[in-house]
């Protein structure tokens, strides 16, 4: 019987340098091609997660010089003031005493219901910044935010935020602001901070906000406030009787199970 040489009922070893040089000139699918193989799009590049709002314009915006009697307050305004201030005072001293376990109590609470602060900082010249942070954060994050928008030329002046009025300076040395978070100094839910430099000036209002040119391309004009409407409901023409007029003739006569025995009235 004849039978096969080994050699040739041996199987030949694969090609695998072949299959190597195949794998080396596969191309590299596309990003769509590969976004249609996975099910998942491409990251798109991010939005902007701050506002930049234009100085406002227009008459019921424009500032306008206060003779100094207008500023003046007057003895009634004074005494209003004073009268303010001192029932605040005793609301203050005469309030409970409140516990740590209190205090954490009512921070959950403002957490829960405001996750995020939402701050507005305005330079001299009116224009804005604005960006939502963490109600836990510090007020070193607004810091870190501001100072990053701030031309090159300008990042080394230090600067500080402030409410007003009354005037409220959050320093960033301050222990008692810094190690406080947003909620905590009561900025949550919104709060507008004013910018002020030490170098004076860079605080005059006709110099345009020192904000990089790219933040500064960004600008917008800022929202209209809401339109409240106080006209008063127009008239429908009808009457409305007088609700005790139902039992009262037209002649005011009296009806007859008011009249008394013997025709007395009451």
């Amino acid at each position: 019987m004849d039978q096969t040489p080994a050699s040739q009922s041996q199987t030949p070893p694969p090609d695998t340098k072949g299959k190597a040089r195949e794998q080396d000139t596969v191309p590299t699918p596309s990003v769509d091609h590969a976004t249609a193989l996975s099910g998942v799009p491409a990251t798109a590049p991010s939005a902007p997660t701050f506002k930049v709002f234009r100085p406002p314009t227009g008459p019921s915006t424009a500032l306008r010089n206060l003779p100094d009697v207008e500023l003046t307050p007057t003895s009634a305004e004074v005494v209003a003031a004073f009268q303010s201030q001192t029932r605040r005072t005793e609301a203050l001293n005469n309030a409970p005493l409140r516990t740590k376990a209190m205090r954490d109590q009512e921070d959950k609470h403002k957490l829960a219901r405001w996750p995020t602060t939402t701050i507005r900082v305005k330079f001299s010249d009116r224009t804005q910044l604005e960006k939502s942070f963490p109600s836990t954060d510090k007020i070193k994050a607004v810091y870190v935010f501001v100072r990053d928008c701030l031309a090159d030329e300008v990042k080394p002046i230090k600067f500080v935020l402030y409410q007003s009025p009354p005037k409220r300076e959050l320093k960033n040395s301050d222990p008692n602001v810094r190690d406080l978070s947003l909620a905590q100094l009561q900025l949550a839910p919104s709060s507008v901070l004013l910018l002020a430099f030490e170098d004076p000036s860079l605080n005059v209002s006709t110099l345009q906000a020192p904000l990089r040119p790219d933040i500064l391309a960004q600008t917008i004009d800022l929202p209209p406030p809401p339109v409240f409407d106080t006209a008063p409901p127009k008239a429908t023409g009808k009457t409305l009787k007088p609700s005790g007029s139902s039992g009262l003739t037209r002649d005011n006569k009296m009806p007859k199970w008011l009249k008394l025995p013997g025709g007395g009235k009451p």
